[in-house]
């Protein structure tokens, strides 16, 4: 696989009312009163399934900016051997990865486990947040859109 275009279109600029109507469906899951950190792990790991770099760059660096450990964030990939992970944060992961891996959809057993962590209301707004995150790695990836620098790294690179 080869590394970013560098001739990909300006999805922002040739398609404002797509893009800012997948912004405005990315909102909502925050509005919703989901934890950030929570929704950032989310977004982080449908983004490595779908392997969308820019996505997995973006998420990263905003989870740390919440505060998430680098170790959660180094072992989310292994969530379900690691420790690190609460009881909603794996129901959320499961949920992320059944709804993102359509073929096998959401178990009764996935299902059950994210109703006894989430609200029908929270569940609906997590499963928009992963519904989302799924829309934007497809133009991510289709676009192979280039991951961003940190600001540390960008100074040190040039």
């Amino acid at each position: 696989m080869s590394h970013a275009r560098k001739d990909y279109p300006d999805f922002k600029a040739l398609a404002p009312d797509i893009y800012e109507r997948v912004l405005a469906l990315s909102q909502l899951a925050a509005k919703s009163g989901i934890e950030k950190e929570l929704l950032e792990l989310v977004k982080i790991r449908a983004s490595q399934i779908n392997g969308c770099a820019f996505c997995v760059q973006l998420h990263l660096m905003e989870a740390e900016r919440l505060g998430i450990s680098v170790d959660k964030l180094n072992l989310l990939v292994v969530w379900r051997e690691a420790p690190q992970f609460s009881s909603r944060e794996r129901a959320a992961l499961a949920w992320t990865e059944a709804v993102t891996l359509l073929p096998g959809g959401v178990s009764d057993e996935v299902y059950a486990e994210a109703s006894a962590e989430f609200s029908e209301n929270e569940l609906l707004h997590l499963s928009s947040a992963v519904a989302v995150i799924n829309v934007w790695n497809r133009f991510g990836v289709a676009f192979r859109w280039t991951p961003p620098v940190r600001q540390a790294a960008r100074a040190t690179a040039g």
